[in-house]
């Protein structure tokens, strides 16, 4: 119903949820942005299931979150320099995914209502744009931000157990040799390896050393702890984290 679908005074950003990134469990999260590689994946299926909602919306770019009593959806559309901020509470065993799932049918069904009743899809999407608060981007309210992301496959991190962080430092050449000594110590056939992970760690370390020569980044907007729509390619990206 359309009254599930509530307004609250900006800004939510204190509000966000500080455990998985999807789900919003803390058990056995430590540093980690997400429980699992499963529940992050739930999440974005179901963002993706609604980009029809956002493309009919004109949708330049939204961002997603949620807290333990809400979740929140902000659009910002073309032309227009306006956040719209729709929020539904959270339902009591269902996890930020499902509600997502719940508020965007509910918005969705109300576009349909509005395009049948008046024959006109622009007329529905202002419709629907009405039930939000709306505010400037200014208020508070954060544009995507840039980010170099580096282009560096997560097989080769996870062969020498390095982290993405790691690739900033200065330091890089001697965290790349002391990683690659540490798993040459567990995985050489000498020391009872298996011959075939062995191959994978050097050939990760020979990966590595080169893009330490030669850093290579893929730039792409978006928000360190939302996840961001965007408009020009129809994808949702999961939050990325911001180098400073």
């Amino acid at each position: 119903m359309l009254k599930d679908v509530i307004k609250s005074e900006f800004p939510a950003e204190d509000e966000r949820q500080k455990g998985c990134l999807s789900c919003g469990s803390t058990k056995n999260i430590k540093n980690r942005k997400y429980c699992s590689i499963k529940c992050r994946q739930n999440l974005r299926q179901k963002l993706n299931m609604r980009n029809g909602l956002l493309q009919a919306l004109n949708t330049r770019y939204a961002a997603f979150y949620f807290s333990d009593r809400k979740i929140v959806l902000d659009i910002v559309p073309h032309g227009i320099k306006e956040v719209f901020r729709y929020e539904s509470k959270r339902t009591m065993g269902n996890n930020p995914a499902t509600d997502f799932g719940i508020m965007a049918n509910t918005l969705g069904n109300a576009w349909w209502k509005e395009s049948k009743r008046t024959n006109k899809n622009y007329l529905a999407s202002q419709h629907v744009l009405k039930m939000a608060m709306r505010s400037t981007i200014t208020d508070g309210l954060q544009r995507p931000r840039l980010m170099r992301m580096p282009n560096v496959r997560t097989e080769a991190l996870n062969s020498l157990e390095i982290k993405k962080t790691d690739l900033h430092s200065h330091e890089l050449y001697k965290i790349i040799k002391n990683a690659y000594r540490r798993q040459v110590k567990i995985h050489h056939p000498d020391a009872g390896g298996q011959a075939a992970t062995f191959r994978k760690i050097h050939n990760a370390y020979r990966e590595l050393l080169r893009w330490a020569d030669n850093p290579v980044y893929i730039r792409r907007r978006g928000f360190s702890d939302k996840w961001y729509y965007d408009g020009e390619n129809d994808k949702w990206v999961q939050p990325m984290p911001v180098r400073k």
